[in-house]
């Protein structure tokens, strides 16, 4: 039998009597590391096993673990009857080596006993409601309510795994513990993770010694006790890894943002106002009734990228975001999909179609890039069946005209349909204006215009331009500056109406040379 045993959070006092039991009365014990306080206090007649010699020399910890679990099974094989493997805090609790061992235990017939042990968890908990409770100067330090529950939604998670991605797996409504924030290194990479999140000013607190209060330490240069409780600094992310504070038994506590900020929050207010509680016209919504609504948010959202405004960017996207969700909102009701169907959709499609980041394809420019992303359409539209039909299948109809005019002429030149230069496409453009200016009638003149618009927007796309984009700045411009020409105007005391056209070309070309 293979008994794995939890050492608990780091003080001996806090052993289970279960766990002593069994340590006293067993000959030998596997440990996964000597490098916890409970060690030192395990009874004398045991003779000690570690692993702390696999950590220098294995690539990764996932190398390390897979090897412990391969002697702590050797062992079960060949030195009847018990095995003790024991670990820091609980066995089921950031205890990667213990789930590979009572997997292959299973698989193997070997029989397994779980002692269990106190986890970090409710320690640095306790540690925590101390420093709360005991910080006179709540507006500056105090970071939580008198008391926390776990089961008021307490995130936990493993430093190593969050200092891995590039985004925290973290709802920012509700409090986090980052365990096993065990060096400065590994705060750094946590605290750039973090700072995708939450802002840089964001206060958290540095848990250190987990429960074993003997060993907790006093603050260091960088960081500020939370209170008078030993243990607990209270740091902003910016300055997270600024101070030498980290080791196997640090933990942080990253409180929740200041107000709701987090998508979980938008899509319960908005299923609240799509409740029978909630609002009439929010119910009334179907996905039709908000396609004018989606349209007119994504330009909203377009004109304050070009105004460079970034708060009115900050709330356009906001504005589109809530339509969006309203409208998986709407689909759920209808047993139709949900907004985890989009996200997982979108999320596989962008890892499917980039190799290069996610798999093991080599490329070497994003010419490459872009035809390999073709490419990987083609495949999936042959596995769902789809025959491969015209280069232009897939363009929105609803895209504004001229954004749809650079979007055909662009496919129809990649499937070979080209310009040889520039030169080419102007003399085009040139035709195509004469052909305007010999029109025979309104009707012709019309057809005319629309080939020669379509034509621009090709020469456009020909020298890499956004034809929609150059088109509105225009736009802006024109508004800009007729909007001043009206303000000289009515300074001088003319009347726009009554001045011939030199006078006004007098103003507007003042009105450009002064921008």
């Amino acid at each position: 039998m293979i008994i794995v045993l939890g050492l608990g959070p780091g003080d001996a006092n806090l052993l289970t009597r279960e766990a002593w039991e069994v340590l006293a009365a067993s000959e030998r014990v596997y440990l996964r590391t000597r490098h916890h306080p409970t060690v030192a206090s395990l009874p004398p007649h045991l003779a000690l096993h570690d692993f702390d010699h696999l950590y220098d020399g294995a690539a990764s910890f996932d190398d390390v673990y897979a090897q412990i679990a391969e002697a702590v099974i050797e062992a079960a094989r060949t030195s009847p009857p018990d095995v003790v493997y024991a670990v820091p805090g609980h066995p089921l609790v950031g205890e990667a080596s213990v789930r590979l061992i009572l997997s292959r235990a299973r698989r193997l017939g070997i029989p397994t006993r779980i002692v269990a042990g106190l986890s970090f968890i409710e320690p640095v908990l306790e540690q925590l409601v101390e420093a709360a409770l005991g910080t006179p100067d709540s507006s500056s330090t105090i970071l939580l309510p008198p008391v926390t529950d776990p089961l008021d939604g307490l995130q936990i998670c493993d430093a190593f795994e969050i200092a891995a991605l590039h985004h925290p797996p973290l709802n920012p409504d509700k409090p986090a513990l980052i365990a096993q924030v065990y060096s400065r290194a590994v705060a750094s990479d946590v605290k750039l993770t973090l700072m995708n999140q939450y802002p840089p000013s964001h206060r958290a607190i540095i848990v250190r010694g987990g429960g074993n209060k003997r060993g907790q330490t006093k603050a260091r240069e960088g960081c500020e006790p939370s209170s008078n409780v030993p243990g607990c600094h209270a740091v902003t992310l910016a300055e997270l890894d600024h101070a030498d504070l980290f080791d196997h038994l640090t933990s942080l506590y990253v409180p929740p943002l200041p107000q709701p900020g987090g998508f979980e929050s938008l899509h319960e207010t908005i299923a609240h106002l799509r409740a029978p509680e909630g609002c009439p016209w929010d119910r009334e919504q179907t996905h039709e009734s908000l396609r004018s609504t989606l349209l007119e948010e994504a330009y909203e959202v377009l004109t304050a990228i070009d105004a460079g405004d970034l708060d009115a960017l900050r709330e356009e996207l906001g504005d589109l975001l809530l339509n969006i969700v309203l409208q998986a909102q709407i689909a759920t009701e209808a047993e139709e999909f949900r907004m985890s169907d989009v996200i997982a959709e979108v999320n596989a499609k962008l890892r499917r179609r980039h190799p290069h980041v996610f798999g093991d394809v080599v490329v070497n420019d994003a010419g490459e890039v872009i035809a390999n992303w073709h490419a990987i359409k083609r495949q999936e539209k042959a596995v769902k069946g789809e025959e491969a039909g015209s280069v232009l299948d897939g363009i929105a109809p609803a895209l504004p005209a001229l954004a749809q005019a650079q979007k055909i002429a662009h496919r129809a030149e990649r499937a070979g349909f080209r310009w040889d230069s520039h030169a080419d496409r102007l003399a085009k453009v040139r035709e195509e204006l004469e052909e305007v200016v010999n029109a025979r009638d309104n009707a012709h003149r019309a057809e005319e215009i629309g080939d020669l618009l379509f034509t621009i927007a090709d020469w456009a796309d020909g020298y890499g331009i956004d034809a929609e984009t150059a088109a509105r700045e225009a736009n802006l411009k024109f508004a800009r500056r007729f909007r001043a020409l009206e303000r000289v105007v009515r300074e001088r005391g003319l009347d726009m109406s009554a001045m011939n056209q030199a006078e006004m070309l007098a103003i507007w070309h003042e009105i450009k040379g002064r921008e």
